[in-house]
């Protein structure tokens, strides 16, 4: 891992405040603000505050907990370990359990050039677009049903089986996230098949996040996970993105991205309560 540029952590930590607010409200904890989604879709997350004077506490968790639990959100709070590095131990003792995952940024010099077969990004004017956002989102919610990188048997019947139908607000929402300019979608279609990879961009400012991307077990290691981020990497240099980067759930995803010209800058913490164990 190369040494944390601050300045660069600074942005990265400017865009995670940032792109909830398009579609949230702020709440504040102490040193915390929870992200409490307006309408319909993903529910975000509590971080540090941008502002904060101070780290948070383990009484920041727990009250922004509280507030989670009465409006029916999921628990979880996200943060660069390298910006606030107090607060790994904090949210432990709070009875939080910590995913640390590789936080990786573009080497636009490192993209490589190569074709990308089979992936195409959605277009919001198609006819087909509520249809292709509802099974990008089945595919995703298979793929990161069963984590890691190893193949399995769920494939096209699964996803088909996770389908959910999107009411037309929620189909017009995301299309005008698109036409923004701060979200773009790519899937991978093979024959006969259909869509058996999919991810996402999100931006704010000049930075692009790229996120969601998951392929079904049964299509794994065929280099269709790389040949998806690649596209959204291009996809966000294209549109003018000078800062594109992404979070790897593993070591194991982090030698795909790797691949495609990514590298480790730092680490980001995913925290949720820990599992209760049987007595």
């Amino acid at each position: 891992m190369t040494t944390p540029d601050p300045a660069l952590l600074h942005r990265l930590e400017t865009f995670y405040d940032a792109l909830p607010r398009f579609t949230a409200r702020a709440e504040d904890f102490g040193g915390l603000v929870l992200f409490v989604r307006e309408g319909a879709g993903w529910p975000f997350y509590a971080r540090p505050r941008l502002d904060g004077s101070a780290p948070p506490s383990a009484a920041d968790i727990m009250a922004a907990r509280e507030r989670q639990r009465e409006l029916g959100l999921p628990e979880a709070f996200e943060w660069v370990h390298e910006n606030t590095p107090d607060l790994l131990a904090v949210a432990r003792s709070a009875g939080l359990a910590v995913l640390e995952a590789p936080l990786m940024v573009l080497d636009p010099a490192a993209l490589p050039d190569v074709p990308a077969p089979g992936v195409r990004l959605l277009d919001p004017a198609a006819d087909t677009f509520a249809a292709d956002t509802e099974l990008s989102r089945a595919v995703a919610a298979v793929g990161f049903g069963t984590p890691g990188t190893g193949a399995g048997a769920a494939g096209p019947a699964e996803r088909d089986a996770a389908r959910v139908d999107l009411d037309a607000a929620a189909v017009d929402d995301e299309r005008a996230a698109i036409v923004a300019g701060r979200r773009f979608t790519a899937i991978v279609e093979l024959p006969d098949a259909g869509p058996v990879a999919s991810g996402i961009g999100m931006r704010a400012g000049d930075v692009v996040e790229i996120a969601g991307v998951a392929t079904l077990p049964a299509f794994r290691r065929r280099g269709l996970g790389a040949a998806l981020t690649l596209t959204l990497a291009r996809q966000a240099l294209a549109d003018g993105a000078r800062v594109v980067f992404l979070s790897a759930s593993s070591d194991d995803v982090a030698r795909v991205y790797l691949r495609v010209g990514f590298k480790r800058i730092a680490t980001a913490c995913i925290a949720e309560p820990a599992p209760v164990s049987a007595p």
